[in-house]
């Protein structure tokens, strides 16, 4: 689904190369009324990039409901500007959000999208998540020998990193009681962060990059001083790539470590919180860690 035919043109080269196949190419102004002419979906592309506001959180509605209706995935590429409104209407498992995306990271979008919807059908939604990623970190696997070709040639910087899913360690944890609780404020995470970003004055970018921890830390600060955090600032709290912040938002919310929150008076806005589980646990940890007269890193 695309206005602009440059965008189009990319979709169909990553779907070729992900060996699959375009089956219609829909205007943003068609969508509503030409939607149901195509039963048969499995993944749906919306290159967002340039279109109005209002037409977003429309059509994207639309698709949303479509695409739970029929159980297909949903790739959107967007623009940093648009991280927010486009969070806000359209956000789960089902859904991969780009962020100027180059050919590689379309084709990988575009793989796990068929592989997980195939997956899904095949197995009538049984599976565990547990599974469900598992098989994704497979398929991704399967598929590095084209992403590195396809990082090559098209000159994109794609980190060589693990994709693995962020998993639920299922260790327990019992609040310290009463006068056992260390007080943590606020400020220590916030020169925590600082000292973590002083890494990258001396050490190479992406050498370092922690998004997962950065994001803990950033939400966990954000609760003590009950502030809110929206999801475009929680991708520059992660100090990586939109695509690579957005794509871990993603897998810590299906993990349970976070929370989307819709902003009650925008609703172009949506807010990212700890879990309980993983509030708590950042609270064990740092309780454990002041403890110990350690810093906080």
């Amino acid at each position: 689904m695309a206005d602009d035919s440059g965008a189009a043109q990319l979709v169909t080269e990553a779907a070729v190369l992900a060996g699959g196949r375009i089956e219609a190419t829909l205007r943003w102004d068609q969508v509503a009324e030409r939607i149901a002419d195509h039963p048969a979906i499995d993944v749906i592309v919306a290159e967002a990039v340039a279109i109005p506001p209002d037409t977003i959180t429309v059509v994207l509605a639309l698709l949303d409901s479509v695409a739970r209706d029929r159980r297909a995935r949903i790739i959107v590429t967007l623009a940093e500007e648009q991280i927010d409104l486009v969070a806000a209407t359209i956000f789960g498992s089902h859904v991969q959000l780009l962020c100027h995306p180059s050919v590689a990271e379309r084709v990988v979008a575009l793989t796990i999208a068929s592989r997980t919807r195939s997956d899904f059908a095949r197995e009538s939604g049984r599976d565990s998540e547990e599974t469900r990623l598992r098989r994704l970190n497979e398929e991704v696997a399967r598929i590095a020998e084209t992403l590195a070709r396809l990082t090559r040639s098209d000159g994109a910087e794609f980190p060589e990193r693990s994709m693995r899913p962020v998993g639920e360690r299922r260790m327990p944890y019992a609040a310290p009681a009463g006068d056992d609780v260390v007080a943590v404020d606020a400020q220590e995470i916030r020169a925590a962060i600082r000292a973590r970003r002083l890494r990258a004055q001396y050490f190479e970018a992406g050498l370092l990059e922690d998004p997962a921890w950065d994001m803990l830390l950033d939400l966990y600060a954000a609760e003590l001083e009950r502030s809110q955090v929206s999801v475009s600032s929680l991708c520059i709290a992660a100090a990586v790539a939109p695509t690579t912040a957005l794509r871990w938002i993603a897998k810590m919310s299906e993990a349970g470590l976070l929370e989307r929150h819709a902003d009650p008076f925008d609703r172009r806005r949506a807010f990212m919180a700890l879990s309980p589980m993983a509030s708590m646990g950042m609270t064990g940890y740092l309780t454990a860690i002041k403890r110990a007269g350690l810093p906080i890193a």
